[in-house]
């Protein structure tokens, strides 16, 4: 049994190709077709496998007539090889934009609530003050932002920790929470009632997160303890400008921080339903990867975050809106 200094010293010696051939291992489940996307012969492929495991002592890949599968050893160093070939790249795109006279760049990942209005506000911070700072930005639900994050494929995520996989790998900095409220067109025939019961909601079609996301989980709790089957009639999306234009030109519902559409409540497009929806996401807030140092980009962004929720949610912490 190779010892634990010995493995140490053999996981030193791997290179960014023996890294890149576990990936297409991983994504082909073939040595064959992952030596094609390689560039290099099947027994090429399968020496440079045989190394990988000599030089860490542990089998990374189980073969067996279909191909091949990971084993938990070929999972672990798998997920860090992702991460590492991930950092590889930014630092090359780091190293291009200093070199032509830019700081840099960072890659934020926001959930919709802070991505319609915090994490806007910081970025034109950022670009007041350093105009060549190259930002990107994603907006997805946290789940497969946090995954991303800790693949090294972004910087920060304005969102939530949603279990416990990574967690001991990040750092959660608490913003706001984020109270849901139903939604629909200023006109809809719901709007006019003093009051609305779940059994009315019920009754309509609803824009919903996908299956397996938090939100849709508690959804469809709180109709099943209101006595009332989840919306069979839906609209599956995560798109924000879908989700406007789906509200503003149809009878559908949807459940979101009225924040997150604060410019159509007070143009008068959109109304806030009069119910307690009952469905509450816990905070969420500033996640980064513990002990990652952060590029000179994504720091002055992670500053501006920072600044900019203080003033946004110090300001609106007395705030309400009907409904919620």
């Amino acid at each position: 049994m190779i010892q634990p200094d010995a493995r140490r010293l053999g996981i030193t010696r791997l290179k960014t190709r023996h890294l890149s051939l576990l990936l297409y291992l991983h994504e082909h489940r073939s040595v064959l077709r992952a030596a094609e996307a390689a560039n290099m012969t099947q027994p090429a492929a399968s020496k440079m496998l045989a190394e990988m495991e000599s030089l860490l002592g542990v089998p990374l890949f189980e073969r067996h007539a279909r191909g091949v599968e990971p084993t938990r050893y070929g999972q672990v160093l798998i997920r860090r090889a992702r991460s590492a070939l991930s950092e590889i790249g930014r630092a090359q795109d780091e190293i291009a934009a200093l070199s032509s006279g830019r700081m840099g760049q960072a890659s934020i990942g926001t959930v919709v609530n802070p991505g319609t209005n915090l994490v806007p506000q910081a970025i034109a911070m950022v670009k007041r003050d350093y105009p060549d700072i190259l930002i990107k930005v994603e907006m997805d639900y946290s789940r497969p932002l946090v995954a991303k994050l800790l693949d090294g494929q972004l910087d920060i995520v304005v969102g939530r920790i949603m279990g416990p996989e990574g967690a001991g790998e990040l750092d959660f900095e608490s913003l706001a929470d984020e109270p849901h409220a139903v939604l629909a067109r200023a006109e809809h025939p719901l709007a006019h009632q003093s009051q609305v019961t779940h059994a009315d909601l019920a009754a309509y079609g609803w824009i919903m997160p996908p299956p397996g996301s938090v939100l849709r989980s508690r959804l469809d709790m709180v109709f099943l303890e209101h006595g009332q089957p989840p919306p069979q009639n839906i609209v599956e999306t995560g798109s924000l400008p879908i989700i406007v234009h789906l509200l503003r030109n149809s009878d559908m519902l949807t459940a979101l921080p009225p924040e997150s559409v604060q410019f159509y409540l007070q143009m008068g497009h959109m109304c806030v339903l009069p119910i307690n929806l009952g469905v509450r996401m816990e905070y969420f807030g500033i996640v980064r990867r513990r002990n990652h140092q952060l590029s000179p980009g994504a720091e002055r962004v992670l500053e501006a975050l920072r600044a900019a929720s203080h003033k946004l949610y110090q300001a609106r912490s007395g705030s309400h809106w009907p409904g919620v």
